[in-house]
């Protein structure tokens, strides 16, 4: 290497370090700019879905609470007055209606939370039970107003009606979204 070459070589060197030195501070200068763009990208990506799916959320409850209303036995056992003269071809009324109200609204836990979901399943099992458990109790040639009778003197020695209480945590959850 010559004397010649030498400062050449240290004027590149001297050149790339203050450039990489100006890239770097220009980076984070840059940078919270950079990064509050894309947290308002983010925002405004989060509030088109929000604006999308609300709709569909709010159709979810409203059908889960129609469900509860009509597995609810009160309000069932009117509905399928007279369908049936034996306890157990009642039963088998209910149990079927229950089962198919549910299966009809199964998609819907894709739009609730995890947390009314549960309560949902819970309320249509506590539901079968209580039929099960009232035929169960009453003799074998029992007519279908017997058991009618007998489930709902059950629901009404219940210190806290569980229909309501899963519709007043689906009214919680609801307000939770707002």
């Amino acid at each position: 290497m010559t004397m010649f070459q030498l400062p050449f070589l240290f004027d590149i060197l001297k050149y790339t370090v203050s450039g990489v030195g100006v890239v770097y501070i220009a980076f984070y200068l840059f940078k919270p700019y950079l990064d509050k763009s894309e947290s308002i990208q983010i925002l405004e990506l989060k509030r088109t879905i929000s604006n999308q799916t609300l709709p569909l959320r709010l159709q979810a409850y409203e059908r889960v609470v129609l469900f509860i209303e009509r597995i609810n036995p009160s309000s069932m056992l009117l509905r399928l007055n007279g369908s049936a003269d034996t306890a157990a071809e009642l039963q088998a009324i209910i149990m079927n209606e229950v089962r198919s109200e549910f299966q009809h609204n199964i998609t819907q836990q894709i739009y609730l939370s995890a947390r009314v979901w549960a309560v949902v399943k819970r309320v249509k099992e506590d539901t079968l039970n209580v039929i099960n458990n009232a035929v169960k109790a009453l003799p074998a040639d029992t007519s279908a107003l017997e058991l009618s009778k007998t489930i709902l003197v059950h629901l009404s020695k219940l210190d806290d009606d569980p229909y309501e209480m899963a519709l007043s945590l689906i009214r919680q959850d609801m307000e939770e979204l707002f």
